[in-house]
């Protein structure tokens, strides 16, 4: 039995990101490390061609990415931030949370793991944080299990994020 590939859940600006990313890949890099090699080899000798060496290592890393995209992409399934349902908290929404112990107000965007990114304030819904958050509705408060103990958040606020 195969197992079933991990969704890849994004919302539609990181799926446009990844698309422009790949699309950038495929079309300039691989054209400009084609011509980085292609020089390289003109200078004759390879087996002290830094400058070859350097190249081939960035096709490698260009090649690499653009697979690694392409399966992101293949098994993407993209949130419809305009349907997402306000009621409860879900990717794809904004969240305006209240942590109760520093009395601190803060703000995140629900995406899926792919996109998650916590210096924009994006996190996962698979994080502990985006974990317990999911389904909450606004008024609620919700712990959060982490290594130094249990944090609490009260939901103040679910919007669309775009």
């Amino acid at each position: 039995m195969k197992m079933e590939e991990k969704k890849n859940i994004l919302t539609y600006e990181g799926l446009r990101k990844y698309e422009d990313e790949l699309h950038d890949l495929k079309v300039v890099k691989r054209q400009e490390v084609a011509q980085k090699i292609k020089e390289a080899r003109e200078q004759g000798d390879l087996s002290e061609n830094a400058e070859y060496d350097a190249a081939k290592d960035e096709q490698r890393d260009i090649e690499a990415r653009i697979e690694e995209l392409e399966k992101i992409l293949k098994n993407a399934e993209v949130v419809v931030e305009d349907e997402v349902d306000l009621e409860k908290i879900n990717i794809g929404c904004r969240v305006k949370i209240m942590d109760l112990e520093y009395n601190e107000e803060l703000e995140y965007k629900i995406v899926g793991s792919t996109e998650a990114n916590s210096l924009k304030g994006k996190i996962s819904n698979e994080s502990p944080v985006g974990r317990a958050l999911i389904g909450a509705k606004v008024g609620d408060v919700v712990n959060v299990e982490t290594q130094v103990g249990v944090l609490q958040y009260k939901v103040l606020e679910i919007q669309r994020s775009n």
